[in-house]
């Protein structure tokens, strides 16, 4: 089974203008609502390449509800922790030239809440995967994910951290069997900027020195590279097409290589799945449909 962790799940709102104007009683063209949060991404991409998984976390009132619902609408199993307290944050999009985002906080997630999570974490077993995705709410504490990992260490188990600075710094003692930063995630661990080929391979080589069993770094329109704990390296293009979404392309990413690997165990062919997947959710207004995945992954 994969175990795909979202913290704190949104549900996004996403309304596309032809101009925004700051003071101003702005009309929308038109409108559209997605089930948001990295974890989940990643659910929803393996289910439209017809793999199971267990969406974990926390939702909370109206939105909480919803938010379920529309997984169970989708196939996708969930097993959130509902809260008493507070809604699920609702995430607006705003697309009227630029993009730009006004992002919830979300529900409080108390101590003993948290304790449930990893209580659920005790059903995962030897060959399970799970990913941990994204930020932490503040509400929990900076080591949660260590928390998760230590409480699962003993188990023969794939973990998949996407996750930017101290986060996913943190969690490589665990030995991840995947991590996926960008250029820019790069640039912000370690420091300094990351913009040419060699700048990747030295920083993506001392993240497996420090544990990262794989590297994944996704290059945008650059296509993406994996540095693989086979000791090879593998490179994969992009496809031309006109972007209409970046929310959710990473995630994609990550679903398409796990699913790619679950299923033949080759770096090579999880790289070029993973890649159609985050192509094919860049050119769709949401995250993208199977169809549009394998049409991508026959121009790879």
């Amino acid at each position: 089974m994969i175990y795909t962790l979202t913290l704190n799940p949104s549900i996004d709102y996403v309304v596309r203008l032809d101009e925004f104007v700051s003071g101003m009683t702005n009309r929308t063209v038109s409108e559209e609502y997605y089930i948001g949060g990295k974890g989940i991404n990643v659910s929803c991409i393996l289910a439209q390449l017809g793999i199971k998984s267990t969406a974990l976390g926390f939702t909370a009132g109206f939105t909480g509800e919803a938010i379920e619902k529309g997984l169970t609408e989708l196939g996708i199993h969930s097993d959130f922790i509902r809260l008493s307290d507070g809604v699920s944050r609702i995430n607006i999009k705003i697309k009227a030239g630029t993009e730009s985002e006004i992002n919830g906080q979300g529900p409080h997630i108390g101590q003993q809440d948290f304790e449930r999570l990893l209580q659920k974490t005790d059903a995962v077993k030897d060959g399970d995967t799970i990913v941990l995705a994204g930020s932490i709410p503040n509400t929990v504490s900076e080591d949660a994910y260590e928390r998760i990992l230590r409480r699962i260490e003993w188990r023969d188990v794939r973990i998949v951290v996407d996750a930017t600075k101290k986060l996913l710094l943190n969690c490589l003692a665990f030995k991840p069997f995947l991590i996926k930063p960008n250029r820019q995630e790069l640039s912000e661990l370690f420091g300094r900027e990351v913009s040419d080929d060699a700048g990747v391979e030295e920083c993506a080589r001392e993240l497996l020195r420090r544990g990262a069993r794989n590297v994944l770094v996704s290059l945008g329109g650059d296509g993406a590279v994996l540095f693989a704990e086979d000791g090879n390296v593998y490179r994969s293009g992009v496809v031309k097409e006109e972007v209409l979404n970046t929310v959710g392309s990473g995630d994609s990413m990550v679903a398409g290589f796990i699913a790619g690997f679950e299923r033949t165990g080759d770096y090579a062919y999880a790289l070029k799945l993973g890649t159609a997947c985050g192509n094919a959710t860049a050119f769709s207004p949401g995250l993208a449909k199977r169809d549009k995945i394998f049409e991508i992954l026959g121009r790879l």
